[in-house]
């Protein structure tokens, strides 16, 4: 297959939650998020912010997912208002709800601040949900990548039947 075709085919067994990274101030950590996103067929990836980011680290994968990139948070918010996403910002700081009893909706947009300030008052301001993931240790916060990847697979546990992917049929007849 080409990789319009495999990126055509992804594109309909994507997941209906989009993941957005506040840009980090390490670029190995977006392009980490970028593979974890992928495996979890997430249907879009938002970078805000114009910091560059290590493309090697998504190891290939970023050719394959649908990318957008935010100038600033004012335009990510814009567009989050327009469309009427539902954000569920991560940031134990501000946290209303822990993980387990969060609500995480199917079309959530799933927001994750950078190492040093999280995200920003004026995003968690905007959010549907603000999370904290159960921390036990006395670091201070995960890494950017794990949290990520911690929220992704809650979204998944919640919304995949018994631990399964639903594929949805081709729309040219049914799955092979």
């Amino acid at each position: 297959m080409s990789r319009d075709e495999i990126r055509d085919e992804l594109n309909r067994l994507r997941h209906p939650f989009r993941i957005a990274i506040m840009r980090a101030k390490n670029g190995f950590n977006i392009g980490a998020i970028v593979r974890a996103a992928h495996s979890f067929l997430a249907r879009e990836i938002i970078l805000v912010g114009s910091e560059p980011w290590y493309e090697r680290a998504a190891m290939g994968m970023q050719k394959f997912e649908n990318i957008v990139e935010m100038p600033d948070e004012a335009a990510f918010l814009a567009r989050a208002k327009e469309e009427g996403w539902k954000l569920v910002v991560f940031e134990k700081d501000y946290a209303e709800s822990g993980l387990w009893d969060a609500d995480i909706p199917e079309d959530a947009v799933l927001v994750f601040g950078n190492e040093d300030v999280g995200v920003s008052p004026e995003v968690v301001a905007a959010a549907h949900a603000v999370v904290g993931i159960p921390m036990y240790g006395i670091n201070h916060s995960y890494p950017i990548t794990i949290a990520a990847g911690i929220g992704m697979a809650e979204w998944a546990r919640r919304y995949y039947e018994k631990g399964r992917l639903i594929v949805p049929a081709p729309a040219s007849g049914p799955a092979k």
